[in-house]
């Protein structure tokens, strides 16, 4: 049986710090595979301007060189008005049946669960595993306490990583610094720093 990660995000682009969080996360958890999740361009909470075509390049030239990464194109393939992390989370589990399937996220997203904002959200909590990664100004346990949607599936089905996960160097701020002109070389992947310079993304 392997223990596999789920990372969504929209990696627009991947930075160091996305890499180095994922490395962290299956060094400390025991994961044998990280899979990397790009969100679909399409979903109405997120303003994705960057073609799917570069966003998943610049994923495949960052964890080309690591075996433990894998890229998947799930929900980048699917309608963005149409996703849910149920129905994705359903999707790896039938995926990987012999394996433990783990949803990464930070405890930002662990207070909007708790606090019933998510679509199938008690589904979620009850059918998954997660590994949750400390935010600036959340208390993890507090928030789980407070909440009968975590607190009643709280069997250990949460993993908190509360030491070190905790660096803010966002794809915003990347972006930013490439329509301003900035240097922000080494904050992400080299390939992906000259990927971005080759095709002229995130100019003004």
């Amino acid at each position: 049986m392997a223990r596999i990660g789920i990372y969504g995000s929209s990696f627009d682009p991947i930075t160091n710090v996305h890499l180095w969080t994922a490395s962290t996360v299956a060094h400390r958890c025991k994961l044998d595979k990280v899979i990397f999740l790009p969100c679909s361009n399409k979903r109405k909470d997120k303003t994705i301007k960057t073609e799917n075509t570069h966003r998943w390049n610049m994923l495949q030239l960052a964890i080309s060189k690591d075996d433990r990464f894998i890229a998947d194109s799930y929900e980048m393939n699917q309608e963005g008005w149409n996703i849910y992390t149920y129905d994705t989370m359903k999707y790896f589990r039938e995926k990987h049946p012999e394996d433990e399937v783990h949803f990464i996220m930070g405890a930002d997203l662990l207070v909007d669960i708790g606090a019933g904002l998510w679509k199938k959200g008690d589904a979620l909590v009850a059918e998954n595993k997660f590994i949750v990664m400390a935010r600036h100004g959340i208390d993890m346990l507090s928030t789980i306490s407070r909440s009968p949607i975590l607190r009643n599936n709280d069997d250990g089905r949460f993993h908190l990583i509360d030491k070190g996960l905790a660096m803010e160097i966002s794809s915003t701020y990347i972006r930013e610094e490439f329509t301003m002109g900035g240097e922000p070389r080494y904050l992400l992947p080299n390939s992906c720093y000259d990927y971005i310079k080759e095709h002229h993304l995130y100019r003004k």
